[in-house]
């Protein structure tokens, strides 16, 4: 059927495993042949494994197996062996030995598909190439603006390599990130701005607390009577029940968050690079004369939808601009309905997550029952699924830093790891949270947590298609 549906002489299923899948390819290309042409060529560069099996599957038929024991041939070998007998010539791409034959460049190995996820990516080729590239990978890993994935490529033959290293290099070293104050045109301009404002909205971002600037936020708001709404990443800059709080925004938000940003005329919005979820694909500032400050540590963020940027440390910024913008306080007409708009999105949460004792209890009950129960200084981890985005509207952040949520890239199978993370990194917070929807379960994980007595909460929410109606199951394991 899928050779028809595909115009293909032949298809073959794909199993979970290389080898059975090779073995079971070389049995259809036969058969494609009608058992006529019996000779396969393996390449050398093929997993010995995946050729190991392959014979095994056709011991005791007429199938002759070559090219594999003539050492490393080349492709331009293998080709030369084909013949009118032959039914399959079989490659691996990356090979076994993690090289891409690319005969226009000999250099890309398979280390090479890193480079477009790296922020700092190195082949290392000589010993002492890591007194240069070691220090740029901890550059890179500490910087507030470039921090990112870094890839150094080790290969084994350079592992064995013996170098004399000087000694200065192997002496402890503390790396401070970056924290760039405002400039003086930068800042000036957006004071202006923020201090003519009639309906300003902060919008909080994960730059809030990589640049632990959630205090100096606070201040920044109640001083001058902000509201303040927070992304995924910026949740939990201030707590659920702060009087300024007006909850979660975008796509994934809350009612009242979405409402005051659709009417401000003045959005500060810092350390989020106000991604579509979070700007509902740039539709959620229906204002047309709004005008968007972005302060934040990035210049290409803070020039993001055509803003008035601020490129500057979160909580260095904050603090300027909070003291450039002198007795400035936002109109109380619009601090009152930040307020009001406000209550009824929490008394909305409490219906929604409330007990109901329910057989099958929906996700925000689920939520609720978890959220009631944590402790105050307990952290939520999650990713992927649909809980993030309940989690982001209807979880309540008592402390900053206890919120701790992946969300839009689908990292399955995060939670886990990431749970054990978050406990490694703070082992003195209790016992952690760990939300998840799949049915892929990360036993080795899991595993791990027991092994190194690390006790991490975890929550599982399986939904289980029957027919047409989804039905909820409920895990609670430790």
């Amino acid at each position: 059927m899928i050779a028809v549906l595909t115009g293909m002489e032949a298809a073959n299923a794909s199993h979970y495993d290389g080898a059975t899948s090779l073995a079971e390819a070389v049995t259809v290309a036969i058969a494609q042949g009608r058992s006529k042409r019996r000779k396969v060529i393996l390449s050398p560069n093929v997993h010995p494994h995946y050729r190991a099996v392959t014979r095994t599957y056709h011991q005791g038929t007429a199938t002759r197996f070559v090219g594999d024991k003539s050492g490393r041939a080349s492709l331009e070998d293998l080709v030369d062996m084909l013949d009118d007998n032959t039914a399959m010539l079989v490659v691996q791409y990356p090979n076994f030995f993690g090289q891409i034959e690319d005969f226009a460049d000999a250099t890309i190995s398979a280390n090479d598909c890193f480079r477009p996820v790296s922020r700092l990516w190195d082949r290392i080729t000589r010993p002492e190439q890591i007194l240069r590239s070691l220090p740029q990978a901890m550059r890179v890993l500490t910087d507030p603006a470039e921090c990112g994935p870094v890839t150094l490529c080790l290969p084994q033959d350079v592992q064995a390599e013996a170098y004399d290293y000087p000694m200065a290099f192997f002496r402890p070293r503390t790396w401070l990130p970056r924290r760039p104050p405002p400039d003086t045109d930068q800042l000036a301009a957006a004071a202006s701005v923020l201090a003519r404002a009639k309906a300003p909205l902060i919008i909080a971002g994960g730059g809030v607390h990589y640049g632990l600037a959630a205090g100096v936020l606070a201040d920044f708001a109640e001083r001058h009577g902000v509201p303040v709404a927070e992304t995924q990443a910026g949740k939990g800059a201030l707590p659920w029940d702060h009087a300024l709080a007006a909850g979660a925004l975008g796509v994934t938000g809350a009612a009242s968050a979405n409402a005051l940003a659709a009417e401000a005329d003045v959005v500060l919005a810092v350390g989020t690079r106000l991604t579509d979820f979070t700007t509902a694909s740039r539709s959620l500032f229906a204002n047309p004369e709004t005008v968007l400050v972005q302060l934040n540590v990035a210049p290409f963020d803070a020039a993001k939808h055509a803003a008035l940027p601020l490129v500057a440390d979160a909580a260095l910024g904050l603090a300027a601009l909070s003291q450039a913008m002198s007795g400035y306080r936002a109109p109380a007409a619009w601090c009152e309905k930040a307020a009001r708009l406000s209550a009824e999105w929490n008394a909305v949460v409490a219906r929604a997550t409330a007990p109901s004792n329910a057989e099958l209890p929906s996700d925000a009950q689920v939520l609720g029952a978890v959220n009631r129960n944590a402790a105050p200084d307990g952290i939520v981890v999650c990713a992927a699924g649909g809980l993030p985005g309940e989690l982001h509207k209807l979880w309540r952040v008592r402390r900053p830093g206890t919120y701790h949520v992946e969300y839009g890239y689908s990292c399955m199978g995060y939670e886990i790891a990431g749970g054990l993370g978050v406990k490694l990194a703070a082992p003195d917070r209790g016992s952690q949270r760990d939300c998840y929807r799949k049915l892929d379960f990360g036993v080795l994980d899991s595993l791990r947590c027991c092994c190194d007595d690390l006790p991490v909460d975890q929550l599982g929410v399986w939904q289980v298609a029957l027919g047409v109606r989804p039905r909820q199951i409920f895990i609670d394991s430790h």
